[in-house]
C-alpha cells in the first residue's frame, strides 16, 4: 500500500529535471499509467527509471522467481532474494525508492486469455519480454486497444528499441514474422520457436541501457517532446562498434 501523497516531496524527487520538462510535462508523467511486462533484465531498468522520473502508476508482469543466473544483469535482483517472485520484489524495491507509487503486481504469464484485461486503460505498454509469442500477443492487444507498444529486445552486445502505433508498421510485419495475419496456433508457434532455439547471450549492460532508452522514449510519448523512434525506424546498437548507435529504417 503506498503512503498519503505528499506533493512536496514528489517535486522533490524530480527536483534536478525541472529545467528539462516544465510543469505540465510533468504532470504527464505523473498521471500516466504504464504497464511492464517482464521484471527482468529489461524490465527492471525501465521501471527503476519511470519510478524514479515521477510516474506515479505502474502495472508489473512477471510469472518468475529470481535465480542466480539473473545475478549479471538484473537490477531487483540479489543473493537474498533468490527463489522470490520477481514482481513482489520489485515492488518492494518500487517502493523503497518512491514510496508514493501505486504498483499493480500481476503474478502470472501473459496469454491470450488475460492481456486484454491486464493492460487496458494502460497509457503506453512495455516489452521488457524475452520471447515472441508474449511480444505477439502484447503487441496485437496493444494494437486493438490504440496503446503505444515501446519494444525493446537485446542479443549480446546489441540491443534495439523502437515504438509500435496504430499508425505504423505492426510488431510482426516489421519483424517479417511468420504468424502475421494467423491464429497462434501449434504449427505457427512451431515454426516461431525456430527462430529462437536458444537463449541469447547477454552480458550485464546491455539490457539496462535499453530499459533507460525505453523510458526515456516514454517520456518523449509522454510529453510529445523530441523525436520519437517509431517503426518502420529502430534504434539499434552493439557496444563493441567504435560507433555504437544507429537509427536504421527496417
Amino acid at each position: 500500500m503506498t503512503k498519503k501523497y505528499d506533493e512536496t516531496t514528489y517535486w522533490e524527487i524530480i527536483n534536478r529535471q525541472k529545467e528539462i520538462l516544465n510543469k505540465k510535462e510533468q504532470l504527464k508523467l505523473k498521471n500516466s499509467e504504464i504497464t511492464v511486462i517482464g521484471c527482468g533484465g529489461i524490465g527492471g531498468a525501465v521501471i527503476e527509471m519511470l519510478t524514479r522520473m515521477g510516474v506515479d502508476h505502474l502495472k508489473i508482469i512477471d510469472k518468475d522467481k529470481f535465480d542466480v543466473s539473473n545475478i549479471n544483469r538484473q537490477l531487483m535482483s540479489s543473493m537474498d532474494r533468490l527463489g522470490q517472485s520477481k514482481t513482489e520484489v520489485t515492488k518492494e524495491i518500487i517502493n523503497s525508492i518512491n514510496p508514493f507509487v501505486e504498483v499493480e503486481t500481476f503474478n502470472t504469464e501473459l496469454d491470450e486469455e488475460n492481456v486484454d484485461d491486464i493492460i487496458q486503460n494502460s497509457t503506453i505498454v512495455v516489452d521488457a519480454l524475452d520471447n515472441l509469442k508474449a511480444r505477439i500477443i502484447t503487441s496485437r492487444s496493444a494494437l486493438k486497444q490504440k496503446i503505444p507498444f515501446v519494444h525493446g529486445a537485446i542479443h549480446g552486445t546489441m540491443g534495439q528499441v523502437t515504438t509500435f502505433t496504430s499508425e505504423t508498421p505492426t510488431y510482426e510485419e516489421l519483424f517479417k514474422l511468420s504468424s502475421l495475419g494467423h491464429d497462434l496456433t501449434e504449427k505457427v508457434l512451431m515454426d516461431l520457436n525456430k527462430l529462437t532455439r536458444t537463449t541469447p547471450p547477454v552480458i550485464g549492460p546491455i539490457p539496462n541501457i535499453v530499459g533507460c532508452l525505453q523510458a526515456f522514449e516514454i517520456v518523449k510519448i509522454l510529453t510529445g517532446r523530441g523525436n520519437i523512434i517509431t517503426s518502420p525506424e529502430v534504434l539499434v546498437f552493439d557496444l563493441m562498434k567504435k560507433k555504437p548507435f544507429s537509427v536504421v529504417k527496417f
